[in-house]
């Protein structure tokens, strides 16, 4: 772990199991590994492949679909921020990897940025992998004239670990400074030992505090006294101590301060 406070990250993801019992896979659970066929060539083992980085897997139903076709150019207008994030990024469906290339062409045509995909699409067309990370039922999708992967995201940390899971259906397309605002939390509470309020950044301007950030639950009071002596305890009727913010930039983070003072409050 990045972060130093004893009672911080590292005791907080001891909340998580790393394991379900029941083959779910669960914020917490080490991600399955898998080999696979690429628009990049042979990836022999995920976990191998992102090694020690962050990673995205990032699932679309199927290849020559209107919101698929955006998804992917969006995605890659995002590429280069990710990676300087240190975060990987595969997408995938159950299309064989002949398919994903004919149809890169469509995808670049449409973006209007004159992208290019720099990331790697995985073949799960015998849907091994679509079924491991519960994107499909096992018990039923061989049954299923059009057995399509659902929009899954999956974002997980240099452990191999599962930190957020997004499910959409295949009608609604996915929001990509959405996905990077989640790494980017991600990210600041795995190497700080913070919690992203609601609309972060965009949060507590009523008491001139945009952008701040919560101590995790499991800092201890006198952590928080030697490794956050600046935290500003909110008074709430309860008299509990346990809203306690601390400024961006006493994180040394402050570029991640929105300087628009858009957004919606508290």
């Amino acid at each position: 772990m990045a972060d130093t406070c004893p009672t911080g990250t590292t005791e907080y993801m001891t909340l998580y199991p790393e394991h379900s019992t029941d083959k779910a896979l669960r914020l917490g659970n080490v991600v399955p590994d898998f080999s696979a066929e690429t628009t990049h060539g042979q990836m022999d083992s995920f976990h191998e492949w992102k090694k020690d980085a962050w990673a995205i897997l990032f699932s679309h139903p199927a290849d020559f679909t209107p919101v698929c076709t955006t998804e992917i150019g969006r995605l890659a207008l995002k590429y280069d921020v990710l990676t300087e994030l240190g975060c990987k990024l595969a997408t995938l469906s159950v299309d064989p990897v002949k398919s994903h290339e004919d149809w890169l062409r469509d995808v670049v045509a449409h973006c209007e940025n004159k992208i290019e995909v720099k990331f790697p699409i995985i073949g799960d067309q015998d849907r091994k992998i679509s079924k491991m990370y519960g994107m499909i039922d096992e018990g039923t999708s061989d049954a299923q004239s059009l057995p399509l992967t659902i929009r899954a995201v999956f974002i997980i940390n240099p452990e191999n670990k599962l930190m957020c899971s997004l499910n959409y259906p295949a009608c609604v397309g996915r929001n990509m400074d959405e996905i990077l605002r989640i790494v980017q939390a991600l990210q600041l509470s795995y190497k700080k030992s913070i919690a992203t309020p609601a609309n972060w950044p965009y949060n507590h301007q009523s008491i001139d505090m945009q952008g701040s950030v919560f101590l995790l639950p499991t800092v201890s009071k006198d952590d928080a006294e030697k490794y956050f002596p600046t935290a500003k305890t909110c008074e709430v009727p309860s008299g509990k101590e346990y809203l306690r913010l601390v400024r961006m930039e006493d994180l040394g983070a402050g570029d991640m301060v929105p300087k628009d003072g858009k957004g919606a409050g508290n």
